[in-house]
């Protein structure tokens, strides 16, 4: 594989996990998808450098759910070579548990990995700046988004000491082939936690809209590298 920083390898894994397959703002028309929750998706990260560092981000959404077969027989370093990327990283399986999404992008063009069918939903410029950081810790991701739960959902909060609350809106078999939705409830009891953090389950009783501020969606991860958008403070 040819060689690249290692810095761009984990910040492009981070753009990769914060972006939650919606893409970045670049026209003024609205797509949205719906009917989501427990839909699962993937993602192909591609590094590569034509004349400045940018990861070229593919997602199943809004095309299939990615049949795991097809997911695991997929190469990432045939991949790579088709792509002619410095690095390939995948980003699956993941699910989502937002019920609805509108975001602000074109559809990029089609890409055919094996037998998946993806979509190109994001590139993004990748500079020295972008260094890894834990689970726990935010990332600001440039995109334009509006995440929907709806009333009667249950939702899974994380709540800083400051009183921030972050919203889980996907949960991933990356680290963990056997998490499920219904392991979420109680799921606070394995994380690790740093001090003064919670994990709180909740029933909502009116619809949860969740949107970036001024086009930065902030996000967090825990050691599962399940996602967490920030949603607002405690009240």
């Amino acid at each position: 594989m040819a060689y690249l920083p290692k810095y761009l390898v984990s910040a492009a894994f981070v753009v990769l996990l914060a972006l939650g397959g919606c893409g970045e703002s670049s026209s003024s028309a609205a797509n949205e998808l719906t009917s989501l929750r427990g839909v699962r998706y993937c993602e192909v990260l591609a590094v590569v450098n034509d004349g400045g560092f940018r990861a070229d981000v593919y997602g199943t959404q809004g095309l299939n759910e990615c049949p795991p077969s097809e997911w695991e027989a997929l190469d990432p370093e045939e991949i790579r070579e088709d792509l002619d990327a410095l690095s390939v990283l995948m980003n699956g399986l993941r699910f989502w548990l937002i019920d609805s999404v509108t975001s602000f992008s074109e559809p990029g063009e089609i890409q055919f990995f094996g037998e998946l069918e993806m979509r190109l939903i994001a590139s993004v410029a990748l500079s020295p700046g972008d260094l890894t950081q834990g689970a726990y810790q935010e990332r600001s991701v440039i995109r334009d988004t509006e995440f929907v739960f709806v009333a009667g959902s249950e939702v899974y909060e994380l709540i800083a000491p400051d009183g921030k609350v972050y919203v889980m809106q996907s949960y991933a078999q990356i680290v963990d082939d056997t998490l499920d939705e219904a392991a979420l409830p109680s799921l606070g009891e394995e994380l690790a936690l740093p001090d003064g953090w919670i994990y709180r389950t909740r029933i909502l009783d009116e619809d949860y809209v969740v949107v970036d501020q001024d086009g930065i969606a902030t996000v967090v991860q825990d050691e599962l590298q399940n996602t967490y958008q920030l949603a607002g403070l405690l009240e």
